[in-house]
Order: C-alpha cells, then sequence, then structure tokens
C-alpha cells in the first residue's frame, strides 16, 4: 500500500518517463489544461490530478502504469469521462491515464457477430459501424453518443435494451488488460463461453479497480425484422406501475420499457418539443417491441390491450424507424431536459423489483415534500431500474450536503424493497459509504480479497467502491474545494 509522503514527491523524472514513454504530447501537466479533467459526469466533486497521460496503444498504457508502480503513484482510468458516481475522480496526487485516443475499431466479424475495439470508441460508433450489414449493438446508454465502451466495461453500463437483452457484461466476450502492475493479459476470448473462471465477469463492472482494459471483444447482434414502439399516457402512476407488471406477467419481454413521470414530461417537451408526449399525463409509458413481424402485431395487440385496462388514456404506435426515433427522442434527452429545470441536479441509480413501483415512488415524493427539493422520475420500467433527479441550487450553502441526504435515503429504501444501490452507473466515490446496506462485512471482505489479488499495492483507483472510515461524501466534498498544489513541483 502507499506509504510514502505525496506531499514530497519529485514530479520531474515522473514526467520524463511518462514522456519517454508515450512522447510529449501524450503528457498534460499544465495547471489550466488539468482543469478539463478534475470530475466526471458527478460535476458536484471536482480535484485536479497531477498529472493525465493519454495512451494510444496497449503498450503505452501499460508503460504508464509501470511508472506509477515504480513510483508508487496511484492511477484512475477515464474515458469520456461521462460517469455519474465519481468513478472517474481523481484524488489530488495521482495519474489519470485517458483512454480517449483510443478509438479504433480493431476489426468485425460479421460471420461470428462480433467485433475488437479500443476503450476509446464511442458505444453509438459500434452500431454504425455494422449496422448498414443488419447488425447492431445492443448496450444503449443515454450518453451512447458520447460515452466510451471503456468506461462502459468499467462500469457495466445498461441502457433502455438492458431488460431483454441484458447490460454491457452480457455483450463483452474478451478482454485484453493492463494490470495494475502494468502486465499485459487477455481475459475471454472469442466465444461467448470460455472454459474456467469467468474472469470476464469479474473484471466488467469493476470501476478500474483491477486494471485497465484496452482491447474489448463484443458481441453483435442481428436486427430484428420487426420493430415497434408504443407510447401509452395514465392518469396515474399506479396504473403505469400495474401495466408494466402486468406486461412482463402476460409472458412478453419487450426490448425495452420505460416510464417519465409528469416533470420529466414537461421538462423534456419545454426542450425537446417532441409533441409526443402530453403535458398533463402523470406518467407515460415507452415500450419497444422487436422480433418476428407477427410477433410483433400479435404483442403490440397485447400490450395496448393491457394498458388501456389499467387505465391508459390513450396508446400511440410507431413501426417506421423516424417515428420510433421521435418517440424515444424525449427519454434520451430527460437527463440534459432536466438541467433546464434548476440550476444544479443530482442523479441517483438504484433497483427495485417491480411490484414495488408503486410504493417507492410514493416514498420518493414523500422524500421531496420532507427535504423541500423537487424530484424527477425518469427509469428503465422493465427491470425496476430507477434515476430520481433532484432539483437544487448548488450555490446555497448546504444544499448538496442535504440532497446527498435524500439520496441516501432512496437508496437505502431500495435495499429495504429487496433492491440494490447500483443498476449501471457503478459505486465509484458517490455510493460506497451505502455499500454495508447491501452486503455484510463478509461479502465486502471477499470483494477486497479479489481486488487484492488484482491490485496488490492499492495504486488502482484507490478510494473507490469500498467504504472507508469516512463519513458518506466527505472524501468527495473536501476534493470540491482543495486546489492543486502539487503543479509547481515540475
Amino acid at each position: 500500500m502507499l506509504t510514502q509522503d505525496k506531499k514530497q514527491i519529485n514530479w520531474k523524472p515522473i514526467i520524463k518517463a511518462f514522456e519517454a514513454a508515450l512522447g510529449k504530447n501524450g503528457v498534460v501537466q499544465r495547471r489550466e489544461e488539468l482543469i478539463t479533467y478534475e470530475c466526471d459526469g458527478l460535476t458536484a466533486y471536482r480535484q485536479r490530478p497531477a498529472v493525465v497521460v493519454l495512451p494510444r496503444t496497449t503498450e503505452q498504457v501499460a508503460a504508464a502504469v509501470k511508472v506509477c508502480n515504480q513510483y508508487s503513484i496511484p492511477f484512475i482510468a477515464r474515458g469520456s469521462g461521462t460517469g455519474l458516481s465519481g468513478g472517474a475522480l481523481p484524488l489530488e496526487y495521482s495519474v489519470l491515464i485517458v483512454t480517449s485516443l483510443m478509438r479504433q475499431i480493431l476489426s468485425i466479424d460479421l460471420g461470428n457477430q462480433r467485433a475488437v475495439v479500443q476503450p476509446g470508441v464511442i458505444n453509438s460508433w459500434v452500431t454504425q459501424a455494422v449496422s448498414g450489414a443488419g447488425f447492431y449493438y445492443a448496450p444503449d446508454p443515454s450518453s451512447q453518443i458520447i460515452c466510451s465502451i471503456g468506461g462502459n466495461i468499467a462500469e457495466n453500463s445498461g441502457g433502455v435494451h438492458c431488460l431483454k437483452y441484458g447490460v454491457t457484461t452480457n455483450h463483452v466476450l474478451g478482454l485484453k488488460i493492463v494490470t495494475p502492475e502494468g502486465e499485459i493479459i487477455d481475459l475471454g476470448g472469442k466465444i461467448p463461453e470460455m472454459p474456467g473462471y469467468d474472469l470476464t465477469g469479474v473484471f466488467v463492472g469493476s470501476e478500474g479497480t483491477l486494471g485497465i482494459a484496452t482491447e474489448i471483444t463484443l458481441r453483435i447482434l442481428k436486427s430484428a425484422e420487426s420493430i415497434c414502439v408504443l407510447l401509452a399516457d395514465f392518469t396515474s402512476v399506479e396504473a403505469a406501475g400495474a401495466s408494466v407488471s402486468d406486461i412482463i406477467s402476460a409472458g412478453i419481454i419487450p426490448g425495452g420499457m420505460e416510464m417519465m413521470d409528469n416533470i420529466s414530461i414537461n421538462a423534456v417537451e419545454d426542450v425537446v418539443a417532441t409533441n409526443c408526449y402530453p403535458r398533463d399525463a402523470t406518467a407515460i409509458l415507452l415500450v419497444e417491441i422487436d422480433g418476428l413481424e407477427i410477433e410483433v402485431a400479435e404483442n403490440k395487440k397485447r400490450i395496448s390491450e393491457i394498458c388501456k385496462k389499467n387505465g391508459a388514456r390513450n396508446v400511440t404506435t410507431a413501426n417506421d424507424p423516424e417515428t420510433r426515433l421521435k418517440l424515444w427522442k424525449g427519454r434520451k434527452a430527460a437527463f440534459a431536459a432536466a438541467g433546464h429545470l434548476s440550476p444544479d441536479y443530482y442523479v441517483q441509480d438504484g433497483v427495485i423489483p417491480r411490484t414495488q413501483l408503486p410504493y417507492v415512488l410514493q416514498e420518493i415524493e414523500a422524500l421531496s415534500q420532507k427535504y423541500g427539493y423537487q424530484i424527477a422520475n425518469v427509469f428503465h420500467a422493465g427491470d425496476g431500474n430507477l434515476h430520481p433527479l433532484i432539483l437544487f441550487d448548488n450555490s446555497v450553502p448546504g444544499a448538496l450536503e442535504k440532497v446527498e441526504e435524500v439520496g441516501g435515503e432512496i437508496l437505502k429504501l431500495c435495499v429495504k424493497v429487496g433492491g440494490s444501490i447500483s443498476g449501471e452507473h457503478g459505486i465509484g466515490a458517490d455510493k460506497k459509504c451505502y455499500m454495508p446496506d447491501m452486503f455484510s462485512k463478509a461479502d465486502l471482505e471477499t470483494m477486497q480479497w479479489v481486488r487484492q489479488v488484482f491490485n496488490p499495492q492499492g495504486l488502482a483507483n484507490p478510494d473507490k467502491i469500498f467504504p472507508t472510515p469516512r463519513t458518506c461524501g466527505e472524501a468527495a466534498n473536501a476534493s470540491s474545494i482543495k486546489q492543486f498544489e502539487g503543479v509547481d513541483q515540475f
């Protein structure tokens, strides 16, 4: 573990070692340039790293990690920086290894339905590269036009289609990784089920604590013969939630099933102006079904009947690509639209059983009333993955701390009803103190053993995922007001 006094670090030889391995253009050290990297999508918490390195190859990543090991410097991997849990938040005296220049699609094998990509490749680029041949990449986070595959691997990201097709781990066949000691190894392979331990499954979702993925073999899928999107609007959240349960109970597994409340509906219409979402609806349900044409036609009829039986006022359907995209456009823009409702918002990510949706949403509304903060709800209703957006003004003293408290209450509520504290955003720095609410001491100790096997010196993304003696949010909040002092040592 780290023992040296970080304030006594002589950065000059470290910088020279990085420049020798990556070239001068591959090292960022100027104070004003480092501001770009001081946070990820959880912008309330900020801390400039000491140095940023920009590798382009697996070998350069390995060289950078070896330099960090030589000088016992902690390092954090970062992709596009769209994460929402502070997973890529730097430490004060750390090196940020940014993979955004590693953006090549290395190979596409349509016959075997796979593609090999570097970690900086943007999620939507994979589908764009294969769509002409009738294929696509299923995991589709709302940030898919800007988030990177490497970041998706770290957080095990999901998206609209995770209900039917699963999250990132279900679409990763193999990985080339650089271990926290700088060794290059391969995990998994080119087929779905490899013999031996599932180390690929262990790595995906490990949030950069077990190493850095530098080449990823992805599974791509054949596009469905027919796709239809339905939009049902309701006068109550309970009715929309009942429709979700009834659709699944009927044996129908939609490609995606999303719900938005009235606050989110109006925010989206104000910003995106789809003119598709009724502004007076208490909730809307978006359901996408895909498969054979005859199957889609039958399921469209059954879903419409279920929604109307539960009180849906209207059910709109769209089969053509242009209208389908229009219906989805608002949902994809929901997080961005929330930014127009208040100066700041804090998004959480928890999972609950589908049957608990009405109760949990009522409890979230009660928390909103108790704390005095408006909460917008937009979420993956099909698998119970909630994304409550707590609206606040960070310029008000103490507001962030209160909002964190609200977020913590929501996470504890998710665990209470049999759910999880994260569905796709990860734990990072934001939620680590809630891990004991979900896992026993023995569980957490076992996870630490796995981490220590890969990361014995604790250099890879330290102080993430696992709780520390500090109170929740303390480390991140401290980082948000610190100024980097080590830059003058260069």
